[in-house]
């Protein structure tokens, strides 16, 4: 069961994050997308001066977990977590290694952590270049049900293609780095395929808004990698489209149809930018750059357009 609220919480990183090369269990993915959430709205956890802090009462809310499973999974995140690491290739081709946290301090009684994300990870879940950095977004509400990691790890891969209805050719040993695949595990074909893509596709196909098929791609007789087909449920478009707006506001005061490159234009615009600037603090990061500035507020757009009331906010594409 999903709790009241959860849908709205939007998970959004680079996709140079999200198809990195990641090892985390499931509960430290699903620890991660709380963090990435909180620290994109509560602008902490992004520098060493101001860490987030994440409560047991977080954890059991997002995902319907009991109270001792919360405590644990913070517990776990003091030593495991702090040393887990990934890797990707950056806009040189060269291949960076990294931890997901650089510091996290357990409250022992309190039934809490704080954390610190590292460098590389605030550069991919913050910034936003418009049309030239493309990133990959998806509301908690569609990976909390899913009880395997692989079942996860796969659905983030495959909704940054949910557009293109389907995806490039993921060659094997790449794609098993990427669900978190050790090099000993399920090397026998019909494993991978029963205990992992299988399992996982079906589990994706039942619970999200997604319905996932594939295609084996081979050399001679060996399987090199795999296709997708993408497609979104036409329910899920309907309810989402139901679950974001709201009834008694105008659709002059929404997003929708609206491309990144065009809210990016909208909250660069003079007058929006006067209207609203009382929002942020001038001490926070959205307040100190118009890097943070666009990053805060579209993420603001994104998760309640209706606050934004003070003309219709297409007006803003003027600029």
């Amino acid at each position: 069961m999903i709790k009241k609220g959860v849908g709205m919480e939007l998970v959004v990183k680079s996709n140079r994050l999200n198809t990195a090369i990641q090892n985390l269990s499931l509960s430290e993915i699903r620890l991660i997308q709380l963090a990435i959430i909180d620290s994109r709205e509560q602008n902490k956890g992004l520098s060493a001066n101001v860490p987030l802090r994440i409560n047991a009462s977080r954890y059991i809310n997002a995902f319907d977990t009991t109270k001792q499973t919360a405590y644990e999974v913070l517990l776990d995140a003091e030593t495991n977590l702090f040393e887990r690491r990934f890797s990707f290739l950056d806009d040189k081709d060269n291949k960076v290694k990294s931890r997901w946290i650089s510091q996290v301090t357990y409250f022992e009684g309190e039934g809490a952590i704080e954390i610190i994300f590292t460098p590389a990870v605030v550069n991919e879940i913050t910034r936003i270049d418009g049309v030239e950095q493309f990133f990959t977004k998806y509301t908690l509400e569609q990976t909390a049900p899913l009880g395997s990691v692989y079942s996860v790890r796969l659905y983030e891969l495959l909704i940054q293609w949910r557009e293109a209805k389907k995806t490039p050719l993921f060659d094997l040993e790449t794609f098993r780095g990427q669900l978190g695949i050790g090099l000993k595990e399920y090397k026998r074909m019909s494993d991978f395929k029963r205990r992992v893509l299988d399992m996982a596709i079906k589990e994706i196909n039942d619970k999200t808004d997604l319905n996932i098929s594939y295609e084996q791609e081979k050399n001679g007789k060996e399987i090199i990698g795999f296709k997708f087909k993408v497609l979104e449920k036409k329910k899920f478009k309907r309810a989402n489209l139901k679950d974001v707006r709201d009834v008694n506001t105008s659709d002059m005061f929404t997003i929708e149809g609206l491309s990144d490159k065009q809210l990016g234009r909208i909250v660069r615009n003079p007058a929006f930018m006067a209207e609203y600037n009382h929002l942020v603090s001038p001490t926070s990061p959205a307040g100190q750059s118009m890097q943070g500035w666009e990053f805060e507020m579209i993420n603001r757009l994104r998760k309640d357009a209706s606050q934004f009331n003070k003309r219709p906010i297409r007006d803003y594409l003027e600029y």
